[in-house]
């Protein structure tokens, strides 16, 4: 490549001391040459400015600011970013060594700057050897509808640091939405998506998302007002795909989005529940109470839908949690 354009690594941090350090080291050691690393610390108060100070060089940044948020650290950091082309990358996730430099690479293949490049991500809690891809139908070459239409239909997505973002799209997409909702990078990337001229995904590229802590599905015991962010953010994803393509194939997806995301808000939130359901008429189609399989649905009968609901997903939360530490217990016996 004749000229390799330089990448700005970005990372929000807020009370990271766990994961901080292993989140750098994997941004510092990408192969690929031509890199600048940018953390944003969001008000911190554990040891992870501390952690960070350590880290300062001519290729690694830290900016403060009084705590904000995520998609307000996120915008300081693209503020400060000098780099022709954007990795997000969130304070307790990995990138593997090659990752940027697989999806550079294919610079040179691709027509315009308005490409976005997306690769597969594995999840894991510790053990980044246990780390487990997740499959899906957006993993190949998309254009901008069809991306939305495997989303909205499958209730698919790629993991924010899959992502790498020219600066165009970025400028183009605009800011990320400060609003402290838990599914913020859904419609920040929904915009990016609506702005490119197409995904190319790279097989060979990495990314690793450590998952259970306090991740969007958790949303179920938020407040009303972050319930309502979520709301929000799903109709601004709704909104984004219509201005691409308005047809019985998208507004059928969109319905499907709308159904597959009510179980956070049914049936404990009945406005917002009013409101999904207006917009699916809108929409063309209907939305019906969620599906719950056989031992929730005893539950349901006995003790009436809000304790099945808390029965689910505490029954989820404690088998994660369980997996989660004795995860943890092994890795630190390893060290």
């Amino acid at each position: 490549m004749a000229a390799q354009p330089l990448v700005s690594i970005l990372i929000p941090s807020f009370n990271a001391e766990q994961w901080i350090k292993q989140t750098l080291k994997s941004a510092i050691g990408q192969d690929y040459p031509r890199a600048e690393v940018i953390v944003v610390d969001d008000g911190s108060t554990d040891r992870t400015l501390e952690i960070l100070r350590t880290f300062e060089s001519r290729f690694v940044r830290v900016i403060t600011q009084p705590n904000a948020g995520g998609p307000a650290a996120r915008n300081t950091a693209l503020a400060h970013a000098q780099g022709e082309y954007i990795q997000w990358l969130d304070h307790d996730d990995l990138l593997a060594q090659n990752k940027i430099s697989n999806q550079i690479k294919w610079l040179e293949t691709v027509e315009g700057d308005r490409v976005l490049f997306s690769c597969p991500f594995a999840t894991f809690y510790h053990r980044l050897g246990r780390a487990r891809v997740v499959r899906s139908r957006l993993y190949r070459d998309l254009t901008p509808a069809d991306y939305f239409f495997i989303k909205f239909s499958d209730d698919a997505f790629f993991q924010p640091s899959s992502w790498l973002v020219s600066r165009k799209l970025s400028e183009l997409a605009g800011p990320w939405w400060e609003l402290r909702s838990p599914d913020d990078d859904g419609e920040y990337f929904c915009r990016v998506v609506a702005a490119s001229q197409g995904i190319h995904f790279v097989p060979e590229a990495i990314c690793y998302w450590r998952v259970g802590n306090n991740g969007f599905h958790s949303s179920w015991r938020r407040s009303d007002t972050s319930l309502q962010a979520v709301f929000l953010s799903m109709v601004r994803c709704v909104a984004h795909y219509r201005k691409l393509e308005d047809s019985e194939r998208s507004r059928a997806a969109c319905v499907a989005f709308l159904q597959n995301r009510l179980i956070y808000f049914y049936p404990d939130s009945p406005h917002i529940v009013r409101q999904i359901s207006a917009l699916a008429e809108e929409l063309g189609g209907a939305i019906r109470p969620p599906a719950l399989k056989w031992h929730y649905r005893c539950v349901k009968a006995a003790f009436g839908w809000p304790a099945a609901k808390r029965s689910m997903f505490a029954f989820r939360e404690v088998r994660d949690l369980a997996q989660r530490r004795w995860d943890e217990a092994i890795y630190r016996l390893l060290q």
